[in-house]
């Protein structure tokens, strides 16, 4: 490779680590400014315990992702966006619902609305925890596995590491991630939209998404027999 092929090479990956960081930064600013304006306080120790639940691994999947695949984990960050109108639609019902049961725990802080004890704040961010790690994890088996529904070019058929166990375990990661935040922001009342926002829209995009992988993999309905769970093991 010629020099300038080497600088140009490097000054795009500087870029894409640029709009990377910001991006992710971007996000942390924008949760930690909703969590303790809506508290009234800086004194939300949940909140705090819960951005750093989210912060440190957020560093090193990314820091692991950057250097072994740049290209891969950019996209994943940085082009979350459906194709398809109806798609749209719902992702942006899902986002703002998503936003207004993030609103909840804050005020719910503020007027003591709720009264979760501490372990259940603790089992509840060590369970958001995992559920980061097993979306981590199947990113890390799964590099054409992504936020939104379609298919990239190349795609395979992939039944090892967690898409043994059911055949959409991002979705999985996710509902774990999702379902527990509210218990470990320390509120009880988040969890109704934030109930009502997510189990609708996973079970339409995961209907969705395996019409159009059956269209599109040869091997995805052989597949669908032998991993006979979409989502939760030994229910659906």
């Amino acid at each position: 490779m010629e020099p300038n092929d080497n600088q140009s090479s490097k000054s795009v990956q500087s870029n894409l680590l640029m709009k990377i960081i910001i991006r992710v930064l971007l996000i942390f600013v924008f949760l930690a400014m909703l969590l303790f304006l809506t508290a009234g306080s800086l004194e939300y120790t949940e909140a705090w315990i819960y951005i750093i639940v989210l912060l440190i691994p957020a560093i090193f999947v990314i820091t692991y992702f950057y250097k072994k695949d740049p290209d891969f984990i950019g996209s994943r960050i940085l082009e979350r966006r459906e194709k398809e109108q109806m798609h749209k639609s719902m992702q942006s019902i899902f986002s703002i619902v998503i936003f207004i049961g993030l609103l909840i725990p804050g005020f719910d802080f503020r007027f003591d609305w709720s009264d979760v004890p501490m372990f259940l704040v603790i089992i509840s961010d060590v369970l958001v925890f995992l559920g980061y790690l097993l979306i981590a994890r199947v990113m890390e088996e799964n590099r054409h596995a992504t936020a939104i529904i379609q298919i990239t070019e190349g795609q395979k058929l992939i039944e090892t590491g967690p898409y043994k166990i059911v055949r959409h375990p991002m979705y999985t990661g996710g509902l774990i991630f999702i379902m527990f935040t509210p218990l470990a922001l320390g509120s009880y009342w988040a969890l109704i939209p934030i109930s009502i926002s997510t189990f609708p829209p996973i079970i339409f995009r995961i209907i969705q998404e395996e019409k159009l992988l059956t269209e599109n993999l040869p091997d995805y309905s052989d597949y669908c027999k032998k991993t006979k769970y979409r989502l939760i093991p030994f229910i659906w």
